[in-house]
């Protein structure tokens, strides 16, 4: 699969370990940023790999941050993205089966390191639900 991946620097450390773990399963990471712990601004880093995500040239997207609020937040301002905010197992099981999130948000400061390897791998192998959910997100992505 291939797989945006961005962050700013509160998430920097995460997003390097995430990037390894994906590479290592076979997955190809295309590492939108940043690249250094150095203070940046989220919004540089997570729009462009929310992007990759909605034209199509990655099947899926990880954005990170020290809340994850804000990169969820950029993320979901770009039409075709759904990202969910993950802070455990079930959050990320429930965003890709009832709502098809294509994208997730983590938070370096809430979560530790290996649960946060964990909900990638989550948000990787479910499948959506479809159902009475997918009516729900025909109505998210429909033009107003």
């Amino acid at each position: 699969m291939k797989i945006a991946i961005g962050s700013d620097h509160a998430g920097f450390v995460y997003k390097q370990a995430i990037a390894q773990m994906l590479r290592e399963a076979g997955h190809e990471v295309v590492d939108f940023g940043t690249d250094s712990a150095e203070n940046c601004d989220y919004p540089d880093f997570i729009r462009p790999a929310a992007e990759a995500v909605a034209d199509g040239a990655c099947e899926r997207g990880i954005v990170l941050g020290g809340s994850g609020n804000g990169e969820a937040i950029v993320a979901n301002k770009v039409r075709g993205v759904r990202c969910a905010l993950v802070w455990d197992e079930k959050t990320a099981e429930l965003g890709r089966r009832h709502n098809d999130a294509n994208v997730i948000s983590i938070g370096e400061r809430t979560i530790t390191s290996d649960l946060a390897l964990k909900v990638v791998q989550i948000f990787l192998e479910t499948p959506f639900d479809g159902g009475r959910h997918e009516r729900r997100v025909n109505k998210i992505e429909s033009e107003d």
